[in-house]
């Protein structure tokens, strides 16, 4: 008798920093081991909207706009990525707290792990919020796995 994969959903969120995209890669390759399907995702952050907005000529809704675009271009390599794999791939941009925003999904779409990339925290805000990572971990009801970009020591 065949033993029953524990992971049937995984979600890999995406901002495209090389941890990200290396994370992405490794729960590819585990999905495809595990014949899950796999959901990727990619927020465009709110308060880095505003930010961006206040220090620039240019609207929240451009710099929204443009933040889409980018994640777009990393979504559509991770999904290239699972269909070279054979895995059933979606792909979604959302609106909001990183964080929330991946948790919420996980739960919604009853995700079994979540794959996430370890991320240096950029700005002074790191210092109060803490890394993406570090939050979806207290807020998701499922396992995270992190994925460090180091490659291991042998």
């Amino acid at each position: 008798m065949e033993k029953k994969s524990p992971f049937t959903h995984i979600l890999i969120p995406t901002d495209g920093s090389d941890n990200s995209v290396h994370a992405g890669r490794l729960a590819i390759e585990m999905a495809g081991l595990h014949h899950s399907q796999v959901t990727l995702v990619y927020v465009v952050d709110s308060a880095t909207v505003d930010e961006i907005a206040a220090a620039t000529a240019k609207t929240s809704a451009a710099i929204s706009r443009e933040l889409e675009i980018q994640g777009r271009r990393y979504l559509d390599y991770l999904l290239r990525l699972a269909g070279a794999s054979n895995v059933q791939a979606e792909q979604m941009i959302l609106h909001g707290t990183p964080y929330r925003e991946i948790a919420e999904l996980a739960r919604e779409r009853d995700v079994d792990l979540i794959v996430i990339g370890r991320v240096g925290c950029r700005g002074a805000r790191c210092a109060l919020v803490g890394s993406v990572a570090e939050r979806v971990i207290e807020y998701a009801q499922c396992p995270v796995l992190v994925v460090s970009n180091t490659p291991p020591r042998r």
